[in-house]
């Protein structure tokens, strides 16, 4: 006969901590932390790498950081934390759009570790999200989105402009 054994198992639910939640601890690691440079303490993650991609990276490091917060909104993270996990993928996805000196920044701002952080902090410090809640978080990060598109077309009108001085 076959022995039985007893599996155990974690399921998040709502308001329970964040540090739980293993997706959100990866996407974050990737994102920010996953490599070292070698023979340094230096560490990165697909966010400067990605950024590198003229047009296109900044805009798809963003939207991974976005869906991060709707995650943090779905754990009971307070508003005011939202925006200020928004504050930090504007300025990382702003300053991240100028060439060369904003991937360097990504190197050392890292958005996505520090909205983790905030995440784990903060998680479940609200019983139940209101509609009011939802909304605020929508509208916020379609302003986000909003913002994040005008910065792309502005780096790469930029672009465009000195690609054609230079002929």
């Amino acid at each position: 006969m076959k022995e039985s054994r007893e599996v155990k198992f974690e399921v998040l639910g709502k308001g329970e901590p964040a540090a739980a939640d293993p997706l959100v601890a990866l996407i974050a690691r990737l994102m920010d932390t996953a490599f070292v440079i070698p023979g340094t303490s230096i560490r990165f993650g697909l966010d400067p790498l990605i950024g590198l991609i003229p047009g296109f990276g900044d805009t798809a490091t963003a939207i991974v950081s976005v869906l991060l917060i709707l995650q943090s909104a779905r754990h009971g993270v307070p508003k005011i934390v939202l925006a200020r996990m928004a504050l930090n993928v504007l300025l990382n996805t702003g300053v991240g759009a100028i060439p060369v000196i904003g991937d360097a920044f990504s190197l050392w701002f890292k958005s996505n570790a520090m909205n983790y952080a905030l995440l784990r902090q903060h998680a479940g410090a609200r019983e139940k999200s209101t509609r009011r809640d939802w909304l605020f978080v929508v509208g916020l990060l379609a302003l986000l989105l909003a913002c994040v598109a005008l910065i792309v077309i502005g780096a790469v009108t930029l672009l465009a402009k000195l690609w054609n001085a230079g002929r």
